[in-house]
């Protein structure tokens, strides 16, 4: 085996044992390092597996060096590969691409990548992502709860209706919400304001208390409702009441003014190891809406098969049923 030890101490991977997976897929993982099956199941939380794929999402579309476990797939290098071997590989699948835009590479393209960063290394090529931190209970950076008044609130769309891509773009864009493809001049103004917990903030102008952290693990909308089912039994943070939230609850964390270290469009008091969350809202005709704070972007996937993380929230006060938001959605 060729030795891989100077693209792994690049992006800060010092474990010996560690190799590029040249078959591992996007695709693959989910059976790999999930309970319901695969190619091969992976049960030790302490195994990583490393491999290659295209992150279709960006614009270009990019190579990326991944780090996948059982609890966590965290991407940590993007790779310098030529566009047309890029392309010519995306072209290539054809039909044949995950619901997440995340493509395997194909024989060309590994061949590249083992020629300039195996065979012969360019650091050059290699630009390594810095890894997500989790934020400190007292580090919050907010005013407590009582210290300040509400610059006025606002009713969100609470129902959680099937969504088809054409009215999620509408609600984006009439909600002034921000989104780096549908939006991206877009930017609500939350007012948050630390509860003292460690636990929670709330917004001010929604009425909505959001987790701080939430469930960190790659899981699907099934167990993400599990975990909800949890929360609210063992009333987290003292309170029940925990649900999913709509797409435009979530959309309003999404903050390109309060970019953190790693560049995710989120206020520093909120912990990025759920960097993409579900939210309550099915597409039409199928999949669900998820909200990615790397990115700062809206997309859709299959809630079936395990990729997205969940950060809750609760209501305090009523939702009105009429909202300025939902009436400006077209139907399609």
């Amino acid at each position: 085996m060729v030795s891989s030890i100077a693209l792994f101490q690049a992006v800060g991977v010092s474990n010996p044992g560690a190799y590029i997976d040249w078959e591992l897929t996007p695709a693959d993982t989910f059976g790999t390092f999930e309970s319901w099956g695969g190619r091969e199941r992976v049960r030790n939380n302490s195994e990583r597996f490393y491999y290659f794929y295209i992150d279709g999402w960006q614009s270009p579309p990019v190579v990326c060096l991944m780090e996948r476990a059982v609890k966590h797939a965290r991407p940590l290098a993007r790779i310098a590969a030529p566009t047309e071997l890029v392309a010519a590989c995306i072209a290539g699948q054809g039909e044949l691409i995950t619901l997440d835009r995340s493509y395997a590479v194909d024989g060309p393209l590994k061949h590249w990548l083992r020629f300039h960063l195996i065979d012969s290394f360019d650091p050059g090529l290699v630009a390594p992502i810095p890894p997500e931190q989790p934020v400190e209970a007292h580090q919050s950076g907010l005013p407590r709860t009582g210290t300040v008044q509400s610059l006025g609130r606002i009713t969100l769309p609470a129902c959680a209706s099937l969504l088809s891509e054409a009215q999620a773009a509408a609600l984006v864009r009439s909600g002034g919400f921000h989104d780096r493809d549908l939006n991206p001049a877009g930017h609500f103004p939350a007012q948050l304001v630390d509860n003292g917990d460690g636990l929670t903030v709330t917004d001010l102008r929604t009425g909505l208390m959001w987790q701080r952290g939430g469930y960190d693990q790659v899981n699907t909308y099934r167990q993400v409702c599990r975990y909800t089912e949890r929360m609210n039994a063992e009333r987290h943070a003292g309170h029940d009441g925990w649900r999913l939230p709509t797409l435009a609850e979530a959309l309003t964390l999404i903050d390109p003014g309060e970019k953190q270290a790693s560049g995710a469009c989120i206020h520093p008091c909120f912990s990025l190891q759920e960097p993409f969350i579900f939210t309550a809202q099915q597409r039409k005709p199928g999949g669900r809406w998820f909200v990615d704070f790397l990115e700062g972007r809206i997309y859709w996937a299959s809630g079936s098969n395990p990729g997205g993380h969940a950060r809750l929230c609760r209501c305090l006060r009523a939702q009105g049923t009429a909202s300025p938001l939902s009436s400006t959605v077209p139907h399609t």
